[in-house]
């Protein structure tokens, strides 16, 4: 694995996000609860480009006829059918084994690092 430069710290803080092409493949580095997380920028459901969609909280589990909302800042949803994404994790919210693609983070000197395959 080697690391490749994809944003300075401060761009992604800024927004919460950075939409940025490292070695040919776009891909969405999001800054929540003070850490950082890259995922493909590919929904896997129909190819969308996921990484540009709302971000924001949902309904958790709850009892009948109660709403509660949570995970704000957490949860990414697809701009094309709104599929919901948890972005500490990529996991779809509805089901766990559809997964967005992540890859590995560091920050070193104000500059956000993603890990990618040598190839």
């Amino acid at each position: 694995m080697i690391k490749y430069f994809a944003a300075r710290e401060a761009d992604v803080q800024a927004t919460g996000r950075a939409i940025v092409t490292v070695k040919g493949m776009s891909l969405g580095i999001f800054h929540v609860d003070s850490r950082y997380y890259a995922w493909r920028n590919v929904c896997p459901h129909a190819g969308a480009p996921v990484c540009a969609g709302l971000t924001g909280g949902t309904t958790l589990p709850s009892n009948v006829y109660e709403y509660e909302f949570g995970c704000e800042g957490r949860i990414l949803r697809c701009p094309w059918h709104g599929w919901e994404f948890d972005l500490t994790n990529g996991r779809h919210l509805a089901d766990s084994s559809v997964k967005l693609r992540g890859f590995d983070v560091t920050v070193e000197d104000g500059d956000v690092y993603v890990w990618l395959a040598a190839k």
